[in-house]
């Protein structure tokens, strides 16, 4: 009922022509908190420095289950697609191909989540003095709760099974749906990179709201109250991601435009600007 009359509200007063309006500054201003936080890093060599350490480690370990992954995909198409043994030749390689390449695309969207939750809780002190800095520059926070290294380690533990096991519940209907013919090669993509992306978001502010005491569920609901911002912020932080070894520099830049982020939503600031 509370649903039913805020929706009989939006149409009395005509708000709901505002929405698309609202959806897309609210995404450019997501974009702009992942500029600012470029711009806070790369004003101090100090947290380029900072940032970069745990991502180096994590990218040595993340090469390396890249290398186990493709030298062994085709056994792993193989098995796979046990079902097509009795297909000809000819369907079951092109069955054994494209099953293949989509193991290979999830991985790619997996390992973004998994690079970046991995090097949160390698470098948990480094990403705390990065975003105990950014937030002396918006104001401070008071009463501030130390994470810690292990604390945060667990903290992200927890996040990260939740967030990847999330992940594959979506990505397992998305695989699926890309066997449907164009759809499956313009939809469903873009459909991976938002969820994805969304949820590189969540990561992200771990360390702000830790801080403040806040759990993860309180991390989540408060999130998603301005989803396209969040988007806005993390969806060209994943895309950025993908590009090779591009990750050493883009997660500390997230991670402080992420800081900013939960700072503007923490404190109550619902604008755009």
């Amino acid at each position: 009922m509370p649903r039913l009359a805020k929706s009989l509200h939006l149409v009395s007063t005509g708000h709901e022509t505002d929405y698309p309006a609202r959806v897309i500054k609210d995404f450019g201003a997501g974009v702009g908190l992942l500029l600012r936080g470029f711009s806070l890093v790369f004003s101090s060599p100090k947290r380029v420095l900072m940032g970069a350490l745990p991502a180096v480690i994590t990218a040595v370990l993340m090469i390396g289950g890249w290398v186990l992954l493709v030298t062994n995909i085709d056994s792993i198409a193989g098995w796979l697609t046990g079902f097509a043994d009795s297909w000809s030749d000819t369907w079951k390689s092109v069955v054994e191909v494209a099953v293949g390449i989509s193991v290979i695309a999830a991985g790619l969207g997996l390992s973004v989540l998994l690079f970046t939750a991995i090097t949160l809780m390698i470098g948990g002190p480094f990403y705390e003095y990065i975003a105990e800095e950014v937030e002396d520059e918006l104001g401070g926070v008071p009463e501030a709760e130390q994470v810690g290294w292990w604390r945060g380690f667990l903290v992200g533990l927890r996040g990260t099974l939740l967030l990847v096991g999330t992940s594959i519940l979506f990505a397992i209907p998305l695989f699926v749906c890309g066997f449907i013919p164009v759809v499956g090669q313009t939809v469903v993509p873009v459909l991976a990179v938002c969820i994805n992306g969304y949820l590189l978001g969540i990561e992200l502010t771990g360390i702000p709201f830790t801080r403040r005491g806040r759990s993860f569920k309180q991390r989540r609901q408060i999130l998603a109250t301005r989803r396209a911002l969040v988007l806005g912020f993390a969806v060209p932080t994943y895309l950025l991601c993908l590009i090779p070894l591009a990750a050493l520099v883009v997660i500390p830049a997230a991670m402080a435009g992420g800081t900013v982020l939960s700072n503007r939503l923490l404190n109550g600031d619902r604008a755009t600007a």
